[in-house]
């Protein structure tokens, strides 16, 4: 879960419940959605979904879980299946003089650990732009070399991880609340690339990850905004709620987020567009057609590559 960021605005009034559903923060019944019984959201903390085998890989492997609350040795062979994504996929794209965008979440940190450890050992020239505070932080940690948009406006490769994927290549991204600095470092990238583990693989979007899509909105409209999303493609929406302060979720950019449950597959590319045509929204955890190659850590200690379709 994201936290508010350095410059995040306090919002001191009272929530509304959202159309059609009690509680929230109004209602006086806490500041926390998640796990609430009947729902699709699961407490945080937990592994975020299970995965399925697609079609098109480099590599042949399986995988195959449903559960989303793991054991430990399940869990620890998720860290290791993160761990040879991101260094496989470093290993294969990270070049002298690149100017890299570096993702957020937990898969990130173990490219961000392998491009440090090549940085040094090839006496590499890099520049790094972050999607997010912790990217920051992680860039700082590990001594690479911090920049941004402003002076590095084109970026060579951006690397970052997804909490979905379907065959197409088409991403849900966001659970960490940095959808709009990803999309934006991703869309102004040559090259983007996505490492993820063996879990996120679907053949279509919402087979596995069941916390909806993010969308990132100005604060003041998540009530009309709700209202239009579910109006218009059906479905049921939730305000995330923080978990360690009262109140709502805030982006590093000041703004909510919205999670939006869909009831049946869409054509996404056409409902992403007609999202963010909504007022008040400012982007959604839609990536469709931006990533061109996926690195899959399996469980069995292989990677499965999977590239973008390139039609005639």
């Amino acid at each position: 879960m994201q936290r508010p960021g350095p410059f995040s605005t306090l919002y001191g009034r009272v929530l509304a419940p959202l159309p059609g559903r009690a509680g929230g923060a109004a209602s006086g019944r806490g500041g926390n959605s998640w796990g609430v019984p009947g729902s699709h959201v699961q407490p945080p903390g937990c592994a975020q979904s299970g995965t399925s085998g697609g079609a098109g890989r480099t590599n042949t492997s399986s995988g195959d879980t449903n559960s989303v609350f793991r054991d430990p040795s399940t869990m620890s062979k998720t860290e290791e299946a993160k761990k040879l994504a991101g260094h496989l996929a470093v290993k294969n794209h990270v070049r002298n003089n690149q100017v890299l965008g570096i993702g957020s979440g937990s898969t990130i940190v173990h490219a961000v650990q392998k491009i440090a450890e090549k940085v040094k050992e090839e006496n590499l020239k890099l520049v790094c732009i972050p999607t997010s505070f912790q990217a920051r932080q992680l860039i700082l940690q590990h001594g690479l070399t911090l920049s941004d948009l402003d002076q590095h406006p084109e970026i060579d490769l951006a690397i970052d991880g997804a909490d979905e994927v379907d065959a197409d290549l088409n991403l849900i991204k966001g659970g960490g609340g940095c959808l709009t600095q990803e999309k934006i470092v991703a869309g102004y990238a040559s090259s983007f690339i996505v490492i993820a583990d063996f879990r996120k693989d679907s053949e279509n979007l919402g087979d596995h990850w069941h916390k909806g899509i993010p969308i990132e909105v100005i604060p003041m409209a998540y009530v009309p905004v709700s209202r239009a999303v579910t109006q218009k493609f059906g479905g049921t929406i939730d305000l995330r709620m923080a978990v360690n302060k009262a109140g709502p979720v805030v982006t590093d950019n000041g703004n909510f987020i919205l999670d939006w449950k869909f009831d049946r597959v869409h054509k996404w590319s056409e409902v992403n567009t007609a999202i963010k045509m909504i007022p008040g929204v400012v982007d959604t955890g839609l990536f469709i057609n931006m990533a061109e190659r996926v690195y899959f850590g399996m469980q069995d200690g292989s990677v499965n590559i999977r590239e973008k379709k390139h039609f005639c």
